[in-house]
């Protein structure tokens, strides 16, 4: 993937993370700026989603921890190392877990 595809197929991730968020009914606040996406909590926690360009990775950090994820073109998915964990179903445990309710975010929330 080149450097311009990655970014514009980021652009779109970061939008539909904020779909789901909404789409989520969940009392999470999502603040978009400079390619980093920031979620907020109200025990003032956060979340932040951002692009590593020369990775070509999403990196997310989280209460949990930092986890990068990678692109599976075969998939289509954001996917950590594991090959298993996919992007939208990690920042439902962790949103879960920092919202302190279900977080369900399901990426054709659009």
């Amino acid at each position: 993937m080149t450097e311009s595809e990655f970014n514009q197929c980021v652009d779109e991730l970061l939008m539909r993370i904020e779909d789901a968020i909404e789409a989520s009914g969940a009392a999470i606040d999502c603040e978009a700026a400079g390619g980093i996406l920031t979620l907020g909590f109200e025990d003032d926690s956060q979340i932040i989603i951002n692009r590593q360009t020369p990775l070509q990775q999403i990196w997310v950090a989280s209460r949990e921890g930092g986890f990068h994820f990678d692109y599976d073109e075969d998939s289509a998915r954001w996917l950590l190392p594991d090959g298993e964990t996919e992007l939208f179903e990690a920042l439902s445990r962790f949103c879960s877990r920092q919202a302190g309710e279900t977080v369900s975010l399901k990426e054709d929330a659009a």
